[in-house]
């Protein structure tokens, strides 16, 4: 990814690591084992399902033609 549009996402990733951090239960950060279950869950509730919905909206977007099999 060119540095351009990594500091692009930079800002943002930042903003929405803070308030998942805000809104988690600081008894679960303390192991190693907490802290990747708590971003793994994060992850799944929060984040993945609206980068799903750009990514299949621009799938959508494309011509039936470009579409792989």
């Amino acid at each position: 990814m060119p540095p351009e549009q990594q500091d692009t996402l930079d800002n943002p990733i930042d903003g929405i690591a803070k308030i998942l951090y805000a809104d988690t239960d600081p008894e679960t950060l303390t192991t190693l084992e907490g802290i990747e279950r708590t971003v793994r869950d994060k992850m799944l509730e929060h984040v993945s399902p609206k980068v799903g919905v750009f990514l299949s909206a621009a799938l959508l977007e494309r011509p039936l033609e470009e579409h792989e099999p």
